[in-house]
């Protein structure tokens, strides 16, 4: 079954980090990507840039309308994604809880639907 692992975050704690520490950040989630691949579980996984270079569209009634940024400003913000494939729920969470990025944020775990 397919899972969507939402990695959210506060971004004020990467900002307060060491080059050295992201460095880190960075190498061991890509080394945990790699495990992932291996293990068979990773389908894809992306990181996000940051909020503010995002867009929110709406279309009401007909009309689209384009806001700069996040829609509500939360402490959290979506970092990026990791979709797997997992044999069941208490697979897909302890794939979750090895994402590097749990220690310092939050990871939702959400099954896909699949239609038809």
């Amino acid at each position: 079954m397919k899972y969507l692992c939402q990695v959210w975050f506060d971004g004020t704690v990467l900002s307060a980090m060491s080059q050295q520490e992201k460095n880190k950040l960075d190498r061991d989630s890509l080394a945990y990507d790699r495990d992932l691949a291996d293990s068979g579980h990773m389908i894809v996984a992306q990181a996000l840039q940051s909020p503010q270079s995002a867009v929110t569209v709406r279309v009401r009634d007909g009309e689209m309308s384009v806001t700069d940024g996040p829609f509500i400003e939360t402490k959290e913000a979506l970092g990026g994604f990791i979709l797997i494939d997992a044999k069941d729920l208490n697979d897909a969470i302890r794939v979750a809880a090895g994402i590097p990025l749990a220690k310092l944020g939050a990871i939702e775990v959400r099954p896909i639907h699949e239609f038809g």
